[in-house]
């Protein structure tokens, strides 16, 4: 082996592990919201917010990043994005906690394993992308499996959908802004815009009988409600590092390793309600992801493009 292919294959390596890295704790973080029971949704987010933004501008010193988020600041269009994107990040992320904290993590999941499908959907109205024929066959089996959960369990999935939905639009813009705002600024300036929604949640669950939890349950919970900043940043700096390094057919497989975990720990761990009605529908979506798969392949085969996603 030459010493450019080992750099290569060294290189490959290292991007699986850091994209490997990223899903793995995305799947995890439910059990970790678990954790800061009693802490409900509306505050974890405003927390999640804050605390971000810090552990963001931290990072902007340490890495000297602050001459690219000054050049970022300076362009009216790219600071509209990011609030729009903003938006999208905070509605993702306060649904999939009313899901985890609610018993819904199962839900949360079929959000996640469908979100693939959703942007290449959205490729075609939005970005009026052409897609392959198994696209179209994944995306009208996923249909199908969605129709089947509101038809037989009796319940409309508005979770998984407002996840897929918020996420993959937010997707969108990532794909628009990414050439001009690196990581770091980006999730330093989509903080930034939610500070006022963070402090009016604050302030909302203050004014409940309960009031904040935050300093009043012990130090254990103050610490690990603290850590919510680097919860949140962590992963997406692993991918970041990671779609650098690897072929994006390669973090089209492991993406779904985060709703595979996050099914596991609905229904395995904490033992969520699965009837056959519920089950039928989800082994649809699988059918569809299997799809989804073969043609992520055929694509890597024949050198074609592949719409990857990140998550929450």
């Amino acid at each position: 082996m030459t010493p450019t292919n080992a750099a290569s294959r060294a290189t490959r390596t290292a991007g699986v592990a850091y994209a490997g890295g990223a899903y793995l704790l995305w799947g995890v973080l439910p059990l970790y919201f678990l954790l800061l029971t009693p802490t409900g949704p509306w505050e974890v987010v405003a927390w999640r917010v804050l605390l971000s933004l810090v552990f963001c501008l931290l990072l902007l010193t340490v890495t000297r990043g602050w001459a690219a988020f000054g050049a970022i600041i300076r362009q009216p269009g790219l600071l509209a994005w990011t609030a729009l994107a903003g938006v999208l990040i905070y509605v993702n992320w306060q649904v999939f906690l009313i899901g985890t904290l609610s018993g819904h993590i199962v839900e949360t999941s079929l959000g996640y394993f469908i979100n693939p499908i959703t942007t290449v959907l959205l490729g075609v109205f939005v970005l009026k992308e052409r897609i392959r024929r198994l696209q179209w066959a994944a995306i009208g089996i996923a249909a199908v499996a969605v129709i089947v959960i509101v038809l037989f369990y009796g319940s409309f999935p508005w979770i998984a959908l407002s996840l897929t939905a918020s996420f993959g639009v937010y997707g969108l813009i990532k794909k628009k802004i990414g050439p001009a705002v690196d990581a770091i600024s980006g999730l330093t300036l989509e903080s930034f815009w939610l500070i006022p929604i963070a402090v009016v949640q604050l302030m909302l669950v203050a004014a409940t009988p309960e009031g904040l939890t935050m300093g009043s349950h012990g130090v254990w919970h103050a610490v690990l409600l603290g850590f919510a900043g680097v919860a949140t940043a962590v992963p997406l700096l692993l991918f970041a590092a990671g779609t650098r390094r690897v072929n994006l057919t390669v973090i089209g497989m492991i993406q779904f390793v985060t709703p595979v975990m996050q099914f596991i720990i609905g229904a395995v761990v904490l033992g969520e309600p699965m009837p056959p009605e519920r089950w039928a529908g989800f082994i649809i979506v699988w059918i569809a992801i299997g799809v989804f798969v073969v043609d992520l392949l055929l694509a890597m085969r024949r050198g074609g493009r592949v719409n990857v996603v990140r998550t929450t």
